[in-house]
Protein backbone atom coordinates (compact mmCIF):
# COMPACT_ATOMS: atom_id res chain seq x y z
CA UNK A 1 0.00 0.00 0.00
CA UNK A 2 1.39 3.33 -0.85
CA UNK A 3 2.14 5.39 1.76
CA UNK A 4 -0.24 8.62 1.46
CA UNK A 5 0.83 12.82 1.21
CA UNK A 6 -1.10 13.86 3.92
CA UNK A 7 0.37 17.90 3.48
CA UNK A 8 0.13 20.14 5.98
CA UNK A 9 -2.41 17.29 8.02
CA UNK A 10 1.46 15.72 8.80
CA UNK A 11 1.60 18.26 11.74
CA UNK A 12 -0.91 16.65 14.11
CA UNK A 13 0.69 13.55 14.03
CA UNK A 14 4.32 15.18 14.23
CA UNK A 15 3.11 17.48 17.50
CA UNK A 16 1.61 14.53 19.02
CA UNK A 17 4.87 11.97 18.49
CA UNK A 18 7.12 14.72 19.99
CA UNK A 19 4.70 15.11 23.18
CA UNK A 20 4.28 11.43 23.57
CA UNK A 21 8.24 11.46 23.32
CA UNK A 22 8.86 14.44 26.03
CA UNK A 23 10.49 16.60 23.13
CA UNK A 24 7.36 19.26 23.28
CA UNK A 25 10.00 22.22 22.82
CA UNK A 26 11.21 20.62 19.23
CA UNK A 27 7.18 21.30 17.88
CA UNK A 28 7.78 24.64 16.61
CA UNK A 29 5.22 26.07 13.98
CA UNK A 30 8.48 26.43 11.92
CA UNK A 31 9.94 22.49 12.54
CA UNK A 32 6.42 21.41 12.26
CA UNK A 33 5.99 22.45 8.97
CA UNK A 34 9.31 21.22 7.37
CA UNK A 35 8.42 17.82 8.97
CA UNK A 36 5.61 18.07 6.93
CA UNK A 37 6.73 18.63 3.99
CA UNK A 38 9.75 16.16 4.21
CA UNK A 39 7.08 13.60 5.43
CA UNK A 40 5.25 14.49 2.13
CA UNK A 41 8.41 13.84 0.28
CA UNK A 42 9.29 10.69 1.98
CA UNK A 43 5.71 9.79 0.94
CA UNK A 44 6.11 10.62 -2.92
CA UNK A 45 9.60 9.25 -3.48
CA UNK A 46 8.75 5.95 -1.98
CA UNK A 47 6.91 5.16 -4.85
CA UNK A 48 9.68 4.21 -6.71
CA UNK A 49 12.25 4.33 -4.42
CA UNK A 50 12.98 2.22 -1.38
CA UNK A 51 13.06 4.66 1.37
CA UNK A 52 11.53 3.12 4.26
CA UNK A 53 9.73 -0.04 5.86
CA UNK A 54 6.72 2.58 6.80
CA UNK A 55 3.39 1.37 5.80
CA UNK A 56 0.59 3.86 7.58
CA UNK A 57 1.95 7.51 8.24
CA UNK A 58 1.84 6.38 12.14
CA UNK A 59 4.57 4.03 10.92
CA UNK A 60 6.40 7.02 9.30
CA UNK A 61 6.49 9.37 11.88
CA UNK A 62 8.02 6.61 14.09
CA UNK A 63 10.44 6.06 12.11
CA UNK A 64 10.98 9.53 10.88
CA UNK A 65 10.73 11.82 14.11
CA UNK A 66 11.47 9.51 17.46
CA UNK A 67 15.25 8.99 17.14
CA UNK A 68 16.05 12.28 15.96
CA UNK A 69 14.08 14.00 18.33
CA UNK A 70 15.72 12.37 21.48
CA UNK A 71 19.06 13.59 20.04
CA UNK A 72 18.36 16.80 19.62
CA UNK A 73 17.30 16.73 23.11
CA UNK A 74 20.62 15.45 24.51
CA UNK A 75 23.13 17.86 22.44
CA UNK A 76 26.39 17.37 23.57
CA UNK A 77 28.22 21.31 24.21
CA UNK A 78 30.21 22.59 21.42
CA UNK A 79 28.88 19.52 18.56
CA UNK A 80 27.20 21.10 15.59
CA UNK A 81 28.91 19.18 12.58
CA UNK A 82 27.48 15.82 11.93
CA UNK A 83 27.38 12.78 10.09
CA UNK A 84 25.01 10.22 9.38
CA UNK A 85 26.56 6.90 8.22
CA UNK A 86 24.09 4.78 6.43
CA UNK A 87 21.61 7.83 5.88
CA UNK A 88 19.45 5.96 3.59
CA UNK A 89 15.56 7.91 3.69
CA UNK A 90 16.92 10.64 5.63
CA UNK A 91 16.00 9.24 9.36
CA UNK A 92 17.88 10.88 11.71
CA UNK A 93 20.20 12.99 9.51
CA UNK A 94 17.76 15.15 7.38
CA UNK A 95 15.10 15.03 11.00
CA UNK A 96 18.15 16.57 12.84
CA UNK A 97 18.63 19.22 10.47
CA UNK A 98 15.42 20.07 11.21
CA UNK A 99 15.25 19.57 14.63
CA UNK A 100 18.49 21.39 15.60
CA UNK A 101 18.71 24.69 12.82
CA UNK A 102 22.35 25.43 13.50
CA UNK A 103 23.60 21.93 12.20
CA UNK A 104 25.00 20.82 9.42
CA UNK A 105 24.43 17.20 8.02
CA UNK A 106 26.86 14.88 6.24
CA UNK A 107 24.62 12.12 4.79
CA UNK A 108 26.50 9.25 3.56
CA UNK A 109 24.55 6.62 1.87
CA UNK A 110 26.11 4.74 -0.66
CA UNK A 111 23.34 3.99 -3.07
CA UNK A 112 22.30 5.56 -6.05
CA UNK A 113 18.32 6.45 -5.80
CA UNK A 114 18.86 6.93 -2.17
CA UNK A 115 21.48 9.72 -2.91
CA UNK A 116 19.49 11.58 -4.85
CA UNK A 117 16.44 11.72 -2.38
CA UNK A 118 18.63 12.67 0.45
CA UNK A 119 20.42 15.80 -2.27
CA UNK A 120 17.23 16.39 -3.35
CA UNK A 121 15.37 16.74 -0.36
CA UNK A 122 17.96 17.96 1.70
CA UNK A 123 18.62 21.52 -0.37
CA UNK A 124 15.06 22.44 -0.35
CA UNK A 125 14.76 22.01 3.80
CA UNK A 126 17.51 22.91 4.76
CA UNK A 127 19.75 24.71 2.35
CA UNK A 128 23.51 25.06 2.99
CA UNK A 129 23.39 22.71 5.79
CA UNK A 130 23.05 19.03 4.23
CA UNK A 131 25.74 17.39 1.90
CA UNK A 132 25.04 13.78 0.53
CA UNK A 133 28.10 11.81 -0.30
CA UNK A 134 28.15 8.49 -2.12
CA UNK A 135 30.74 6.58 -0.12
CA UNK A 136 31.10 3.81 2.29
CA UNK A 137 32.28 4.70 5.90
CA UNK A 138 35.80 2.98 5.74
CA UNK A 139 36.45 5.75 3.12
CA UNK A 140 35.91 8.76 5.39
CA UNK A 141 38.48 10.70 6.94
CA UNK A 142 39.42 10.21 10.93
CA UNK A 143 37.78 12.86 13.15
CA UNK A 144 36.07 14.82 10.18
CA UNK A 145 33.04 15.69 12.08
CA UNK A 146 32.13 16.94 15.70
CA UNK A 147 29.25 13.63 16.36
CA UNK A 148 28.52 10.67 14.53
CA UNK A 149 25.10 8.40 13.92
CA UNK A 150 23.88 5.66 12.59
CA UNK A 151 21.01 3.70 12.41
CA UNK A 152 21.06 -0.38 11.77
CA UNK A 153 24.25 0.09 9.39
CA UNK A 154 26.66 -1.49 11.64
CA UNK A 155 26.43 -3.82 14.58
CA UNK A 156 26.20 -1.74 17.67
CA UNK A 157 29.79 -2.28 19.05
CA UNK A 158 31.20 -2.13 15.66
CA UNK A 159 29.51 1.22 14.67
CA UNK A 160 30.96 2.37 18.48
CA UNK A 161 34.38 1.94 17.25
CA UNK A 162 33.80 3.21 13.26
CA UNK A 163 31.84 6.28 14.93
CA UNK A 164 34.68 7.46 17.11
CA UNK A 165 37.25 7.07 14.53
CA UNK A 166 35.25 9.59 12.55
CA UNK A 167 33.92 11.75 15.34
CA UNK A 168 35.84 14.32 17.91
CA UNK A 169 32.77 15.16 20.03
CA UNK A 170 30.50 11.77 20.64
CA UNK A 171 28.94 9.36 18.95
CA UNK A 172 25.50 8.03 19.24
CA UNK A 173 24.21 3.84 19.22
CA UNK A 174 21.30 3.58 18.59
CA UNK A 175 19.30 0.26 19.84
CA UNK A 176 15.99 -1.62 19.15
CA UNK A 177 17.25 -4.73 21.47
CA UNK A 178 20.96 -5.81 23.12
CA UNK A 179 23.54 -5.03 25.30
CA UNK A 180 24.89 -1.52 25.02
CA UNK A 181 28.48 -1.55 23.78
CA UNK A 182 31.80 -0.39 24.91
CA UNK A 183 34.68 1.20 24.00
CA UNK A 184 38.31 1.73 25.98
CA UNK A 185 38.79 5.74 26.26
CA UNK A 186 35.08 6.58 25.54
CA UNK A 187 32.38 7.00 28.35
CA UNK A 188 28.56 7.26 28.72
CA UNK A 189 27.46 10.54 28.31
CA UNK A 190 23.30 10.03 27.46
CA UNK A 191 21.48 6.94 27.77
CA UNK A 192 18.03 7.38 26.97
CA UNK A 193 14.95 4.65 26.86
CA UNK A 194 12.15 5.24 24.88
CA UNK A 195 9.24 3.80 22.72
CA UNK A 196 8.25 4.72 19.31
CA UNK A 197 4.95 7.03 20.16
CA UNK A 198 3.02 5.15 18.14
CA UNK A 199 3.64 1.72 17.94
CA UNK A 200 5.12 1.17 21.52
CA UNK A 201 8.41 -0.45 20.49
CA UNK A 202 10.96 -0.29 22.78
CA UNK A 203 14.02 2.02 21.53
CA UNK A 204 17.72 3.13 23.38
CA UNK A 205 19.92 5.73 22.43
CA UNK A 206 23.73 5.51 24.49
CA UNK A 207 25.81 9.22 23.29
CA UNK A 208 29.17 8.11 24.12
CA UNK A 209 31.74 10.84 24.81
CA UNK A 210 35.89 10.81 24.76
CA UNK A 211 36.61 9.86 29.16
CA UNK A 212 38.64 13.04 28.46
CA UNK A 213 35.64 15.63 27.57
CA UNK A 214 33.94 15.02 30.27
CA UNK A 215 36.60 16.22 32.99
Amino acid sequence: MALPRLGPKWGHLVKRALTLLGAEPLATPGAVAVMSELLDHVARWAGSVDLTAARTPEQLVDLYVADAAILACHPIPGACDWVDVGAGGGAPGLVLAVFEPKATLTLVEPRSKRLAFLRTVGSMLAPGRTVALRQRSETLEDLSWDMAVSRATLPPAEWLREGARLARLGVWVLLARGEVPSLSGWEVAHDVSYALPFSGSPRRAVCFVPGSARG
